[in-house]
């Protein structure tokens, strides 16, 4: 199991360092390109992607943080650090969105500098190189975050994805211009960009805002917790206060667990090591607290089976 969750982190590392690597160059170029033919669209994007090279940077030392042991002073683990850089970079994007408005704004007032039709070919090109770059990056930070359960990299993953859709799209409104020369579509394109990634920042920060929260595990995972304590029915009556939160890629839960009242401390403890093997066996990463309570027999009360019952009462009346 603790290969398993150090294989999990070294690609969350390297993952992570990928994305730096990627939106570093692409910066870069759209930079260059971008104030090289006065497109702010392409301005925009070089902005963009530059939130998404600090969103890459912080998402790698979380990452990294997250994967510490717990220690004395956080004894639940260092997976809110996870969290954290998730909302940190909902609000980068924010940022970004404002400045592309603003930009977008000055251009349409007739301030900045003159979109030079001449080199739109070069924007047009680095847009194409841009999307394809995101593309690939993306889907793999998006498989290593599906693979390793990190909202860190589901964020940055969502940030590159953005980032191809709109790089398409501006790749269409240059192609638009140099057909029309209608080069008011600039600007406009760039507002549709910091729309389109305020969406993204919103769902984000309500993502990172749930964990941060302790909000519940989504019903499906807390239907398969049910169905694999389920899987023990006949050691156990019934069990109740199912609680469950996340923190990064740490999940933890607990429980109470109604028993046979003749159930000795060995069974007993036996039973929760099944139990907890269980669970961990599909939530790797699982902090797991089981209360033990006695039956009392009543099945209305407990809820308890059949089964459970008639073994409780074949032992009491063995004695």
């Amino acid at each position: 199991m603790i290969d398993k969750i150090e294989r999990a982190n070294q690609v969350k590392r390297s993952t992570a360092r990928l994305s730096i690597l990627s939106n570093s160059m692409l910066v870069i170029m759209k930079l260059v390109v971008g104030f090289g033919i006065g497109s702010v669209s392409i301005i925009s994007e070089a902005i963009h992607s530059a939130i998404d090279l600090i969103a890459a940077v912080i998402a790698y030392f979380s990452v990294k943080k997250s994967a510490e042991p717990p220690d004395k002073e956080h004894t639940f683990g260092h997976g809110k650090f996870e969290d954290f850089s998730g909302l940190i970079e909902a609000g980068l994007i924010f940022v970004a969105a404002i400045l592309i408005v603003r930009e977008a704004a000055l251009k349409l007032m007739g301030q900045g500098t003159e979109l030079d039709s001449r080199l739109l070919i070069a924007g047009i090109a680095v847009m194409f190189v841009s999307a394809a770059a995101n593309w690939y990056v993306s889907s793999r930070l998006m498989k290593a975050a599906k693979a390793t359960e990190s909202i860190a990299l589901e964020a940055d993953a969502w940030h590159l994805r953005t980032d191809v859709y709109t790089s398409l799209g501006i790749f269409a409104g240059l192609a638009l211009i140099s057909l029309t020369g209608w080069k008011f579509l600039d600007p406009l394109f760039a507002v549709a960009v910091a729309i389109f990634i305020m969406k993204a920042a919103y769902d984000l920060t309500r993502r990172a805002a749930a964990d941060l929260m302790d909000t519940s595990l989504p019903e499906a995972e807390e239907e398969r917790i049910k169905s694999i304590i389920s899987e023990h029915y006949l050691q156990y009556a019934s069990f109740h206060e199912l609680r469950t939160r996340r923190s990064g890629s740490d999940r933890f839960m607990d429980l109470h667990l109604v028993v046979p009242k003749n159930l000795t401390v060995s069974e007993a403890h036996s039973l929760s090591d099944h139990l907890e093997n269980d669970l961990r066996e599909a939530f790797p990463r699982s902090s797991i607290t089981i209360h033990f309570e006695p039956c009392d027999m009543n099945c209305d009360a407990c809820e308890c089976n059949s089964t459970c019952k008639d073994r409780i009462y074949r032992e009491s009346h063995s004695e």
